[in-house]
């Protein structure tokens, strides 16, 4: 007796498959009346038809049909994105939509910039006192802090306009946080060189472009470094000197810790590395409890 012997899928063919397959548990899985959905006929399975996703992503029935099928049909970003906004996927899921259609996963739907923080975050911020630390997205904006990180830096930042709140824009404005950051030369091409490195896979972006336009109108020698210099540079744990009216000139060691799902926002802690280290965190913690009482 012969054996029968199946086809192999192509890795292209079997991702097709799988987009389907994906697409119609997606479908299958909202509710028509939560949507805003005229109820019309029975249905006879759950969820939505196809020709109401259709009309949803603003497609073709017969073409989101056969993406469906699995066809070969060449999805757009643009078209995948309208496709995933009526599916109500989450940015997660919407990436796994572009990974399947073979399109860059960067394109996908990303998640809202206006995430809140945590009550988990928030308590970890609280407890790593006096060990200064914050919350920083990839374009170096702060979103949480703790007070040890506003003394070290000689900000309030309940003060400070939440568009305002970010490194290089404070370091650019505010002649506190500017000279906290110690007698070198080299911080302005330093932080030039972070912003670029960050924002090469952001061009186009409105929100960075309108970021470093900002940058831009309240330095002129920042947008001279970025004309004149292509340094690129990551962010890293190093050894940072501070200059503190009351403390004086410390070291810290600078920390960082990526959250999980990664998304570009990190975790920085300043730690002790000497004795003075030690008296500047243990001042610190001073400052912060005489507000508390």
């Amino acid at each position: 007796m012969s054996q029968i012997i199946e086809p192999t899928l192509s890795l292209q063919e079997e991702n097709r498959r799988q987009l389907g397959a994906f697409l119609r548990a997606r479908r299958e899985s909202l509710d028509p009346q939560r949507l805003g959905l005229p109820r019309s006929g029975r249905r006879r399975t759950p969820g939505l038809r196809r020709e109401e996703v259709a009309m949803l992503a603003d497609v073709g029935v017969t073409w989101y049909t056969w993406l469906e099928q699995g066809r070969d049909v060449n999805p757009s970003s643009v078209v995948m994105t309208a496709v995933a906004k009526a599916l109500q996927c989450s940015p997660t899921e919407a990436r796994h939509l572009f990974v399947l259609a073979g399109l860059p996963p960067g394109e996908a739907p990303q998640a809202a910039c206006c995430e809140g923080i945590s009550e988990g975050t928030r308590r970890l911020l609280d407890t790593l006192m006096p060990k200064p630390a914050s919350i920083q997205k990839p374009n170096f904006d702060i979103v949480a802090w703790n007070d040890s990180f506003g003394h070290l830096m000689g900000v309030d930042f309940n003060d400070i306009p939440p568009e305002d709140r970010n490194c290089i824009y404070l370091y650019l404005t505010h002649p506190a946080w500017r000279a906290r950051l110690g007698r070198r030369d080299d911080v302005l091409a330093i932080f030039v060189s972070y912003f670029r490195a960050a924002m090469a896979e952001h061009r186009g972006d409105p929100a960075w472009e309108a970021q470093l336009a900002r940058f831009f109108a309240v330095s002129a020698e920042f947008e001279a470094l970025w004309h004149q210099r292509n340094d690129v540079r990551g962010v890293e744990n190093q050894i940072k000197l501070f200059a503190h009216p009351q403390l004086g000139d410390f070291q810290l060691q600078q920390m960082y810790w990526y959250s999980a799902p990664r998304n570009g926002s990190r975790l920085l802690v300043y730690l002790p590395v000497d004795d003075a280290g030690e008296r500047a965190l243990a001042w610190l913690e001073q400052q912060a409890r005489r507000e508390i009482n």
